[in-house]
């Protein structure tokens, strides 16, 4: 059973940057994949970044040049740099693996006000 951990959300001013992590336990053996989507008020769940061992890495396009996933291996962790956040970036955001089924943790909230 893999549980996922989310922290580091919070309020922050449009241009600022903030940074996600995601700790996995439960398990000893390195994830294939970590990544994370977000869920705005009224919209459906969306990737946000994905990444897979051997580095390949997917952004979705609203945050290509902003955002940065990466991954702590020894750890099972990943992480969610985000810079010049917009108001739009404004979310619950979750951590996703998946290992014969679909993990995901309890989300964390990033909002993005002035």
């Amino acid at each position: 059973q893999v549980q996922l951990v989310e922290s580091g959300g919070g309020l922050v001013q449009p241009g600022e940057s903030l940074t996600l992590s995601c700790a996995a336990s439960g398990i000893t053996f390195k994830l294939y994949q970590m990544n994370w989507y977000r869920q705005a008020p009224g919209k459906d769940r969306e990737l946000v970044a994905r990444h897979i061992s051997g580095g390949s890495i997917t952004y979705a396009d609203s945050v290509k040049g902003r955002f940065v996933i990466s991954r702590d291996g020894t750890n099972n962790a990943v992480y969610l740099q985000m810079n010049s956040l917009k108001v739009e970036d404004t979310a619950v955001y979750y951590c996703h693996t998946v290992w014969g089924r679909e993990y995901w943790g309890k989300g964390t909230l990033v909002t993005v006000s002035s």
